[in-house]
């Protein structure tokens, strides 16, 4: 009660959901725009622009506050990859013009998080001994990046599945083709592999620096390996078999749902290093 009761900790949440409202209203209006085939891009981008920068005043509060990054609880960690993955959306939307209404499919899935955001304790934690060190911000960088171009091709795989209805074939008909949106997909997921590869190998040198060991099958490295391995059988399976639009959208979802579980789900419910605040 006490935590919650804080100034400076209110201050920090006012601040958040100020960024989540923004957040919102930036969704609300890509899909609204996509129902009514209007195009209020510019509306969108502004409200997510300000939502990203009063997010980053919270996230930069907070840390200057606690005297660590958003990295231990998982309050901090769904903040920080919220952050992470609007900030690589923002980008892309705002060089993507031709593919912004897939705003209207990833959105909704930063409403998931943002709404597990605010069920979740913002208590205060101290950063664990393994934690003081470069790799940290190495490790968890990559990831997010990866995480960041994986969601982008979610967007574009939302579009080509939900094309297959005559209801979305006509929202979404000003798009490119089913195979412009299937190549551009694959791309953002190449470019996420790339960045998975180097954040396992930076999770390598972090773990011999911790725990004195380069690999040890935890569930979390397991599960981080088993997600590199669907992303490279998806895109050999792209490039070797020129599989259709509609089945190369469905491996970037698998590839989506097992890096979600990965980063969300594994380090919180196993005992291991990984776990938690550990």
């Amino acid at each position: 009660m006490e935590q919650a009761l804080n100034p400076e900790l209110l201050f920090e949440l006012k601040i958040l959901w100020a960024a989540v409202v923004a957040y919102v209203l930036a969704g609300s209006l890509a899909i609204v725009g996509v129902l009514l085939k209007k195009r209020p891009e510019r509306t969108v981008l502004a409200c997510m622009v300000a939502g990203l920068a009063l997010h980053t005043y919270s996230l930069g509060y907070r840390w200057e506050r606690l005297g660590h990054g958003p990295f231990v609880s998982m309050f901090e960690i769904l903040s920080s990859n919220v952050w992470s993955l609007m900030l690589v959306f923002v980008l892309c939307y705002w060089r993507l013009q031709v593919v912004r209404p897939m705003a209207a499919v990833v959105m909704p899935i930063l409403f998931v998080m943002m709404g597990w955001l605010m069920t979740v304790s913002p208590g205060e934690t101290r950063l664990p001994p393994t934690y003081h060190t470069v790799w940290l911000f190495v490790h968890i960088g990559f990831a997010k990046v990866f995480m960041g171009f994986t969601l982008v091709a979610v967007g574009l795989s939302g579009i080509i599945l939900s094309r297959s209805t005559v209801f979305w074939t006509a929202k979404f008909q000003r798009l490119p083709a089913d195979d412009r949106l299937s190549e551009l997909s694959f791309r953002c997921l190449a470019t996420g592999f790339v960045f998975h590869s180097l954040m396992l190998i930076a999770g390598a040198i972090w773990a011999q620096d911790a725990w004195g060991r380069y690999w040890d099958w935890d569930p979390l490295e397991t599960w981080s390996f088993i997600t590199w391995l669907l992303v490279a059988i998806s895109l050999h399976a792209r490039l070797a078999f020129r599989v259709s639009p509609r089945s190369g959208a469905w491996m970037i979802l698998a590839v989506f749902v097992a890096a979600f579980l990965t980063f969300f789900g594994v380090p919180f419910i196993t005992k291991s290093p990984h776990q938690g605040a550990v």
